[in-house]
This record gives C-alpha cells, structure tokens and sequence, in this order.
C-alpha cells in the first residue's frame, strides 16, 4: 500500500489497462500534449504515442461518436469530457447510440466504452459548469454510472469500467483530485453494482456517494460526540445501486439519511427513498431524509454555495430529525 492522489489512481488504471490490452486507448480536450486539463494522462501520451492518447478539438459530439464507432469495430475507448456539464453537447451520441446500440443491434454491436470526467460543483464556476448529471445518466437504460469518493475506489472502479463489455459514465470531482488515500500496488478490481460501508454503526444509516462522502463521513464523526452511532455507506455506482446493502442497513439502524450534491427532484436520492419504504417501510421509526442541493441554479458568490451545496451542519440537522422527530 502506498498514498496517492486521486488522479494518479486514475492514472495507474487507465496506463495498466493501456499496457494490459492494446485496443484500449484514451481520446479528449487537452489529454495528449497538455498532460490534461487536471493532469489525470500526465506522462501517458510519452508512453503510449500519439495513436493512443489522442488530443481533440472543443468538438464533444464529434469525439463522442468517433468513440461509439470504435468501439463498435472492438477497440476500448476511454473518452474524456474536461467537464460532464460538456457531455451535454455530446448527449444524443451517448443516450442514443452507445446506450441503445446493443439492443437495437440485436446483440450484434455491444459499446465497450469508457465516458470520464469531473462532475459538480468545484468552486467559483457558476451555474454552467457546476451541474450533477448522474441521475440523468442512471435513468437511461443501456448505460452503468460509477461515481467514486477516493483513490482506492477510483483505480479499481475505473480498470473493471474498461473491461466492462457495456458503455460506462465514469464521473469524478474537480476537487478531488488531489486527494490522497492508500491504493494497493498491483492489480486490483472491484465490481460495479457493490456499495461499500465506510464506517459501521446501529443508529442511523447515511447513504451518499462522490465527493459528497466526505460531508456524510465528517457529519458521522459529529453526531458521534453526541455518542450517535451512524453507519455511512457509499454506493460508489448509481447504475446499479446495490439496494440490498442499504436496506440491510435500514433493517438494523431503523432510519435512513441519504446525502447527494444534485438537486432534489428526480434524483438518486428521491429513487432509494422509494425503493427502501418499498422493501423496508416496516423497519423504518422515522421517515427518510434527504439532503440535497437547493433547488436553484447554483450561485457564483462562495457564501451563497455554502448555502445552496449539502454541508455537514445539514446533515447532522437530518440526522437529528430522524433520531429527534426535530
């Protein structure tokens, strides 16, 4: 084991793939001769030539669809927006052909392909380049969503998206990437679809995922002075969320706080409310709380995202309800 930042884990993912199997090659803005826009390919382009670390123009549907066509002829593209707010200009590549070309191909043409880049908020960006879309992309059929919260995660999340035989949204955080954590040496995978419980505990069960578990994490660690004891889990992939992991949670904590950066109308958290009072309602003392974004464009002033982001106060505020009744 040893500690790394999060875009080196992303970094040892993508280059041991690369070297592993030679269909496998990395194509976006800025990831060729500028190292990338969050230096994730650092290095990569002396190693594996032009042919496989690519540079493109500011062109997202374009790139997008040359990344389908490949991977339809059997090669693995890892294609990367600088930014998911970017995906939209590509979405009807995405949502229209790389999801759905299996099924309207009959079986004939799977999309072995990787879409990654940062997510959210990340700092004094405004409105247009501060967006979750990872409800949007969990809600279309054909497609997996795979949001990590550290580098261990990350490297094996992202090696096991590569080989994965169906297109993949990989989305990270601008502000994670600096991020530090222990990562393994050598190979190492971890599947799509199993969340993982960070921290155990009987009283309450927080669910969250992306950079949005630090604040449950942080959050647990303040009720725990007040001796509540809350078990954190991280989903780690939204398509598919690994329900049976919170509900057997719910089964033991009896209530149920879920923390998640986007806003609160259709998303991740409104779908595992419903499904936890489906399988669980009569485990539940409390009703579900959800704490998401306000349901505003976010702001560009630093004090108004403070107010509009999921923080630690709101969460420990939900944690209370639930215990509380508050």
């Amino acid at each position: 084991m040893r500690e790394i930042q999060f875009r080196e884990a992303l970094r040892e993912a993508m280059s041991e793939e690369m070297r592993r199997d030679p269909n496998v090659f990395l194509m976006g803005e800025e990831v060729a001769e500028y190292n990338g826009a969050y230096k994730v390919s650092q290095g990569m382009l002396d190693e594996f030539g032009a042919n496989r670390v690519i540079d493109t123009p500011i062109a997202e549907l374009g790139f997008a669809g040359i990344g389908i066509g490949a991977a339809m002829n059997g090669l693995r593209p890892i294609i990367e927006f600088m930014t998911f707010n970017f995906s939209l200009v590509a979405i009807d590549q995405v949502i229209n052909s790389a999801a759905k070309m299996l099924s309207m191909s009959g079986g004939q043409y799977g999309v072995p392909i990787v879409f990654r880049g940062p997510t959210g908020n990340a700092g004094q960006l405004a409105a247009q380049h501060s967006q979750n879309f990872e409800n949007w992309y969990a809600n279309t059929a054909g497609l997996k969503v795979v949001v990590p919260s550290n580098p261990y995660d990350a490297k094996g999340l992202l090696k096991t998206a590569i080989r994965d035989d169906d297109p993949v949204i990989f989305m990270e955080s601008e502000v994670m990437y600096g991020d530090k954590g222990l990562v393994p040496e050598g190979e190492y995978l971890i599947p799509i679809g199993v969340a993982d419980i960070k921290k155990e505990g009987n009283d309450v069960t927080v669910v969250s995922f992306g950079k949005m578990m630090k604040v449950a994490l942080q959050a647990a660690s303040e009720v725990a002075k007040e001796g509540i004891s809350a078990e954190v889990i991280d989903l780690r992939s939204v398509r598919p969320i690994d329900y049976a992991t919170v509900i057997k949670s719910v089964q033991k904590t009896n209530r149920l706080v879920i923390v998640e950066e986007a806003w609160p109308l259709s998303s991740i958290a409104t779908d595992i409310a419903f499904n936890i009072q489906r399988h669980a309602f009569d485990y539940l003392d409390a009703p579900i709380f959800r704490v998401n974004s306000m349901d505003v464009p976010l702001p560009y002033a630093p004090t108004l995202i403070e107010a509009v982001l999921p923080n630690v106060k709101r969460t420990v505020d939900a944690i209370h309800r639930v215990l509380y009744r508050k």
